[in-house]
């Protein structure tokens, strides 16, 4: 997307670590005053897609947050605005830190859902490109998160 829609509401703030060496992910979801705070894993169905998941989550309190926080691993930042499309409502992600000045939008579809239209301002499906999937935007380094953003930047409107 090129901008983040007008009408959008209910921003979280989300601090991922993705565990060194695992498919784990710790997060930590901050809406006003409330942190929620998760360890997830999301295993591919089928290893070459990155669209087809299953996602397991485990709630933790502040404190198992803070030891598991003391672990290494690929951090990323962003803001989760909701919005409603046409069709579904999507999220909106605009990334912070390395990432500053990219946005993802993105649906949840039933197993066989068709695939929506793209939301206004959108200017390229990356369901299927695995750069575009957390892990592999976390692992960025500063110099490759900014062929990212050149290389994005590059798409038509």
């Amino acid at each position: 997307m090129r901008t983040v829609p007008a009408e959008r509401s209910d921003p979280v703030r989300i601090r991922d670590l993705y565990l060194n060496g695992t498919r784990l992910r710790l997060r930590r979801m901050t809406a006003g005053a409330v942190d929620v705070y998760k360890l997830g894993q999301k295993i591919r169905t089928d290893d070459s897609s990155p669209e087809h998941v299953k996602i397991t989550n485990i709630y933790l309190s502040a404190e198992e947050y803070q030891r598991l926080a003391t672990l290494t691993g690929s951090r990323l930042e962003k803001v989760r605005w909701h919005c409603q499309g046409e069709a579904q409502p999507f999220a909106v992600d605009v990334f912070g830190g390395h990432l500053d000045g990219l946005i993802l939008a993105e649906a949840e579809l039933p197993e066989d859902g068709a695939y929506l239209p793209h939301p206004a301002g959108a200017i390229a499906d990356v369901t299927h490109v695995d750069r575009f999937s957390g892990g592999s935007l976390a692992n960025l380094d500063s110099a490759g998160a900014r062929r990212l953003l050149e290389d994005v930047d590059s798409w038509p409107s």
